[in-house]
């Protein structure tokens, strides 16, 4: 079964940055895309950042700037690297990963289980 696990999730201060990491394991092929999406208490899930097998990257505009992702296949891993942190961005943020839809298949997408990430004033 395929699994995702996220890690470096914390406590940071507004200003601070902090590095999450998703390690996946059990995939037969690579994964086409991999990506975050995070939510916020009382909020509904939002995108945040995806990254492609061909490196192409889509961010939320109000992480431009100031949230990279980026990934190891080697490690099969995907990386959130966050600065310039703000209260706005507390929220538990959920790693994705999955395949897109062909002629042949519907999309696939798997998740993690979340990380708190909490930015205090």
């Amino acid at each position: 079964q395929v699994q995702l696990v996220e890690s470096g999730g914390g406590l940071v201060q507004s200003g601070g940055s902090l590095k999450l990491s998703c390690t996946t394991s059990g995939s037969a092929f690579s994964f086409n895309f991999m990506g975050w999406y995070r939510q916020a208490p009382g909020k509904q899930r939002e995108f945040v950042a995806t990254i492609w097998d061909t490196g192409d990257t889509n961010y939320l505009v109000s992480v431009k700037g100031r949230f990279t992702v980026s990934k190891d296949n080697a490690k099969n891993t995907v990386y959130l690297d966050m600065t310039s942190l703000s209260p706005e961005d507390t929220g538990v943020y959920y790693c994705t990963a999955g395949m897109r839809a062909t002629a042949f298949q519907p999309k696939t997408q798997y998740w993690g289980e979340g990380t708190q990430v909490t930015v205090s004033s």
